[in-house]
This record gives C-alpha cells, sequence and structure tokens, in this order.
C-alpha cells in the first residue's frame, strides 16, 4: 500500500503554492499506478461553499475528489490551462473568458444566480455618492469585474474614462478599504458584508442585472471520461449541501461561517443574494434549448461588445450534465 503525505494548502494561499501542492501529490499517486482524484479549483465565495461544506461533513472522498482553494477565478483559469486542476468553480463570463482563449471548458452543473451577492460599495468618506467622476474604483482585473463595473457605470451614465480603476483582488478589498485607498469597491460576498459592516454603502448590485451574473462548476473536456468518478462525485456532494442549506439552514450557516469569516447570522445574510438550484433544476438550466443557453449567448455578445471578448464563439457543446445525481 502506497501511503502520500501532502503539503496543507492554506486559505487563499497563491496559486504557485496550492499548485505545488497538487502536483507534488498527483506525481506521487502516479507513482503507485493509482488515478489521482480530481482536482476541483475554487475561490472563497458564499456560492462555492455547499462543496467545501461536504467535505466538512465527511461527504466527499478525498481519494476521489481534492478540493484546492486558490486566490482567484483568474487563477483557476490559469491552472485549468496549465492542467494543473481538471475542474473549477466559475462564473458563466469566466468560463467564456476561457474557452475563448482556446481551453475546451464544459458547464456540468449551475452552482447559483447572482441577485445582490455581487455588490459596489462606496466608502463612507466619497459624500457625494452621485457624481462618481474622476473617482477611484477598486475592481478585481477579470470577468466579473468588469461585467459589475460596465453595468454600474452605464446605470449612472458615465463612460470608463471617466473613473480611475485600481485593480485588486477580492480578499484584498478590506485593506484598500482601511487605507482609503479608493472610494468605490467592485466586490462580492462575503467581503460586501465585511465592508459594510466597517460602514461602506451599498450602491449598486447584481439584483439590477439578473441572470447576468451565473456561476456553474466547469470541466476540462479532455478529463470528462479519465475523472468521471471525481465528478460524479463532486457534483452530488454539492447538491446534498445545498440540500442541507435549505432545509437545516441555521446549521450550514454555522459549518460555513469559519471558512468565510462571518459570524452564522452574516453567512444567512450573504446567501439572500443567491439563487441555489437543486441538482433536478440545474439539470433543467442545462437543457440544451433552456434558458441558460439563450442567456449565455447573449452575455458573450454583450462581452463582445463591451471588448471583454475578442470574438463570438459557436455555443456548441457548452454543456455536460451527465453527472447530475440520478433523479430518485
Amino acid at each position: 500500500m502506497c501511503t502520500l503525505v501532502a503539503p496543507p494548502i492554506r486559505r487563499r494561499q497563491w496559486l504557485g503554492l496550492a499548485t505545488a501542492a497538487v502536483v507534488v501529490g498527483a506525481a506521487g499517486l502516479a507513482g503507485c499506478h493509482q488515478q489521482p482524484p480530481l482536482r476541483l479549483g475554487s475561490i472563497v465565495f458564499t456560492g462555492y461553499e455547499p462543496v467545501f461544506m461536504a467535505r466538512e461533513l465527511g461527504w466527499l472522498d478525498p481519494a476521489l475528489v481534492r478540493l484546492v482553494e486558490l486566490y482567484s477565478n483568474t487563477d483557476a483559469l490559469r491552472a485549468l490551462a496549465a492542467g494543473q486542476i481538471e475542474a473549477a468553480q466559475l462564473t458563466v463570463d469566466e468560463f467564456l473568458s476561457g474557452r475563448a482563449e482556446g481551453l475546451d471548458l464544459r458547464i456540468i452543473a449551475v452552482l447559483d444566480e447572482s441577485l445582490g451577492a455581487d455588490v459596489v460599495i462606496a466608502h463612507p468618506q466619497l459624500h457625494d455618492r452621485q457624481d462618481i467622476r474622476g473617482r477611484r474604483i477598486a475592481v478585481e482585473d477579470g470577468a466579473v469585474g468588469a461585467v459589475m463595473l460596465s453595468a454600474f457605470l452605464n446605470a449612472r451614465g458615465v463612460e470608463p474614462s471617466d473613473v480611475v480603476t485600481v485593480p485588486v483582488v477580492l480578499g484584498h478589498n478590506l485593506e484598500l478599504f482601511r487605507q482609503g485607498s479608493a472610494d468605490l469597491f467592485v466586490t462580492a460576498e462575503p467581503w460586501a458584508s465585511r465592508l459594510e459592516h466597517l460602514g461602506g454603502i451599498r450602491l449598486f448590485d447584481s439584483a439590477a442585472i439578473p441572470e447576468r451574473i451565473v456561476d456553474v462548476m466547469v470541466a476540462r473536456a479532455d478529463t470528462l471520461e479519465p475523472w468521471a468518478d471525481g465528478l460524479h462525485a463532486a457534483v452530488a456532494a454539492h447538491f446534498r449541501a445545498v440540500a442541507l442549506l435549505k432545509n437545516e439552514p441555521e446549521r450550514a450557516a454555522a459549518l460555513m461561517s469559519k471558512r468565510l469569516q462571518l459570524p452564522p447570522d452574516e453567512v444567512m445574510a450573504s446567501l439572500k443574494g443567491l439563487v441555489q438550484p437543486n441538482a433536478a433544476e440545474s439539470l433543467k438550466l442545462l437543457d440544451p434549448d433552456g434558458p441558460l443557453l439563450r442567456n449565455i449567448q447573449d452575455l458573450q455578445q454583450l462581452m463582445v461588445d463591451e471588448g471583454l471578448l475578442p470574438r463570438l464563439s459557436p455555443p456548441a457543446s457548452l454543456f455536460d450534465p451527465r453527472f447530475h445525481p440520478s433523479p430518485t
């Protein structure tokens, strides 16, 4: 029997540290002539927490799935491209960005729709919140940040050239907020709740742009067969945890609070901005004639118009719903 000891992956480590750990683990497993576990990349985000909650509850077999926490969804796309992970939790627009860069990705499950979980927060020192021209806006250098910023500026009738963007990863928003290094922050839960707790004022959120920000679990097309067992396990564990979240919300919030670094009541509040489908609802969304495909086509056109994608790509082979649990 071969025993492997991999170095621990700490919260919000840089991509190099996280991937170093999984590469070491994969190499050792290969030496034992065993199929390595599926590596599922994810950032800390309320909508991505069910699979981590499932792991804590012992519902996720570590021989089948290894969760890899990354610093940003941009890092997740890089890790997918480098073959350092097989699957990831992303937004649909990031999925489209990855495909535009040549990644053959498939959506295997729908995790949530953001209806208020993505937010633009004003610093309390910004007294005139109507005129944002010339203001510094902290925003992550990625597709979600760009979509949220574009929608916010359009709602205010302001051109991108009228503001100053400050690149920041979501995990550094608190630091910049305390330093007063920006006037406005494009952020998401759980950081949005923390900024509001510090006096930040919500000016805009994703409830104003329904169906625009959807989170999905994706996998590289070349991993669908070799890691089918791991993909089945990851999808099943996610939806089992979603069921717990809906049936026992207080218990689920208590389990999620440590990783999210929020009290359980604030975890509950942050979940109000998300709609999380169950397995049957996710499967319906992945119907080839369903609303998600139409929304993806509309979003793709918007991203091309806004300069967020270089070109439209054909919608063929976007979905692979085979890993959903069998209906009972």
